[in-house]
């Protein structure tokens, strides 16, 4: 049986580790094989990741300093190129301010990122619709943001 396989990393102005690390334990611990790049990943390099882990079945992006859309600008190109062709999730503090607006989170969807995690707890239980999407027991990708779910769901484009 092939394990399940995930690329993680923190985005690329972004050098909060702890929650990375929590993450990849939890996911190995259910396990996932996790390929964590850690802090300050560029776009660029969860690219090149994909490419060397193509049947990774997701990126997994967290940022804690509210700069997660500056920090993912490049997404559309990457993804544009064929480079980063499974659903990018993003999670933690991903605006600056007090005060969460749901444009903060358009924007992100605008960018590719197909969903936004409100909880890290909730991951697994995404991942897992996830694999149930490309199996064709769940919708199609195309419909992954209308999905009932406890978490922020977006209108990305096909996983």
């Amino acid at each position: 049986m092939q394990s399940r396989t995930v690329i993680l990393g923190v985005a690329a102005s972004d050098s909060h580790a702890v929650a990375n690390q929590l993450i990849a334990h939890t996911l190995r611990a259910r396990g996932f094989e996790v390929i964590n790049l850690g802090t300050c990943t560029t776009v660029e390099e969860f690219a090149t990741a994909h490419q060397a882990h193509p049947h990774a079945e997701a990126v997994l992006i967290g940022s804690l300093n509210g700069h997660a859309f500056e920090d993912l600008c490049d997404l559309p190109a990457f993804r544009a190129r064929g480079l980063l062709r499974c659903p990018v999730i993003v999670g933690g503090n991903l605006s600056v301010g007090s005060h969460k607006h749901s444009a903060d989170l358009d924007r992100l969807y605008a960018l590719g990122v197909h969903r936004v995690l409100t909880d890290a707890d909730d991951l697994p239980a995404v991942l897992d619709e996830a694999a149930r999407r490309r199996a064709g027991e769940a919708p199609a990708p195309d419909t992954w943001a209308a999905a009932s779910s406890p978490v922020a769901a977006g209108p990305a484009g096909a996983a």
